[in-house]
């Protein structure tokens, strides 16, 4: 049963709570075994097959044959432990957090040196701050898919 969460408010933002954890465990697992190069090999080799192996949801493998790491982190990954199939891909992990904004690597890069997104306009869903959804990749994806 999940408990109340009040920090579901917050936009462009997914807790890693023990909901996601449970939803995200082997996710995760297949994340943490790329930490080893015979299994890094054999991902890249045949990325499908190696997913295979493990006992994910056909979504979480989707999101990572995709390299969707909104998606892979709604299914239950942990930021920490995707990084290391952005790193398998010979990606840091400023270009993958550009990639989580719909932003350059540059442009991501300037926004946090610069002090990173302003709080106005993004303290809770529903405001039109440059965090809410609909300003988001995954967010405008599911604006069309309601369209």
């Amino acid at each position: 049963m999940a408990l109340e969460n009040p920090y579901k408010d917050i936009p462009g933002t997914i807790i890693f709570d023990a909901e996601q954890s449970r939803k995200g465990y082997w996710l995760n697992q297949f994340c943490m075994s790329l930490m080893k190069a015979p299994n890094r090999d054999r991902f890249k080799t045949d990325q499908r097959a190696y997913l295979d192996e493990w006992s994910m949801s056909e979504e979480q493998k989707q999101a990572v044959l995709d390299m969707d790491l909104n998606r892979a982190m709604q299914l239950g990954g942990n930021i920490y432990f995707l990084a290391k199939i952005g790193a398998t891909h010979g990606k840091s992990f400023q270009q993958m957090a550009g990639s989580m904004t719909g932003m350059s690597e540059d442009a991501y890069r300037a926004m946090m040196v610069g002090g990173g997104r302003s709080i106005e306009g993004n303290r809770y869903l529903g405001e039109d701050g440059d965090a809410q959804p609909q300003h988001q990749p995954q967010g405008q994806a599911d604006q069309t898919k309601k369209a």
